[in-house]
Parts: structure tokens; sequence; C-alpha cells
């Protein structure tokens, strides 16, 4: 085994909201996800028949943001491997080798924090409610003056 040297998710992930921006791994730039996710049905599966659960799990990997990135970069093949080791990783008698499979593959695909921003994609805003439309106040911070006690004069402590 190699030791040392530079490993492919070795070091911080990137931020996008760092102050430095002139690294030359900036120069990608990030892609933004769309927040109401991937629109329209799934893709057909690619792989031998699915059972009930990993038709499930495909259907709903399929309508979040990541799946827009997925279906540009045709990863249909990815997700469905994904899929299907993740249905085995939730049976009771699950290897833990199968568990670090699926949580490389949650970074993978972006699926994790880390996986976003290793990524380097961010999921959009979401809609904002129009003023007066059953919006929240935000609530009001205190100010200092609002923190400070007052002790009538005479009292001692």
């Amino acid at each position: 085994m190699a030791r040392g040297g530079a490993r492919v998710v070795s070091g911080p992930a990137p931020d996008p909201n760092a102050l430095r921006r002139n690294r030359p791994s900036d120069k990608a730039g990030w892609t933004t996800l769309p927040a109401q996710g991937r629109q329209g049905e799934p893709p057909a599966w690619p792989l031998t028949s699915a059972s009930e659960r990993e038709a499930d799990l495909w259907d709903d990997l399929w309508s979040r943001p990541q799946a827009v990135a997925w279906e540009a970069l045709d990863q249909r093949y990815e997700v469905a491997l994904f899929v299907r080791a993740l249905a085995q990783v939730e049976l009771p008698e699950a290897k833990a080798d199968l568990q670090r499979i699926v949580r490389q593959y949650l970074d993978s695909l972006g699926l994790s924090v880390q996986g976003m921003l290793r990524n380097r994609w961010k999921i959009a805003a979401g809609e904002q409610p129009e003023p007066g439309e059953d919006a929240p106040a935000p609530p009001r911070r205190r100010s200092a003056r609002d923190r400070l006690k007052v002790v009538p004069s005479g009292e001692g402590g």
C-alpha cells in the first residue's frame, strides 16, 4: 500500500463562500441545482430486475436536486448500483464492507454534505414567500441595552 502523497478526497472540502477564490481548482466553478429537484419520470432501471424496495429508492433519488447533475453526467448505472447496495445494507445481516461502500456512494453522488462540497454543487434557495403571506416574522434580536438589568439606586450586590 502506498504511503503519503495526495489522495482524491484529502484536505478540506471546497467552500463556495471562501474568501480566497484564486486557486486553479476554482476555475471550474460551482453548479447550482434546482431546489425543487429533478422533474419528470425517473429513467428506466438499467440493471437486472429491481426489488420493490429498489424501485422505491430509485423513484425517490431521481426526484432530488442531485438527479439533475446525474442526468447530465449519465450516471444511471452509478445510481442504480448505489440503490442496490443501499437496499442490501438496510438488511439486519448487512456487512460492514457494504456499509462503507454505501457511504462512498453517498459522497460520490453528492448525497452527503461532504459529497455536495466535493462535487461543487449547491442547491438553489427555495421559493421565498411574499411579504405578509404566512411568513413568520423573524425573531427580534435583543440589543445590548435589552440585556442590561436596571438596579434601583441603593441596592448593593
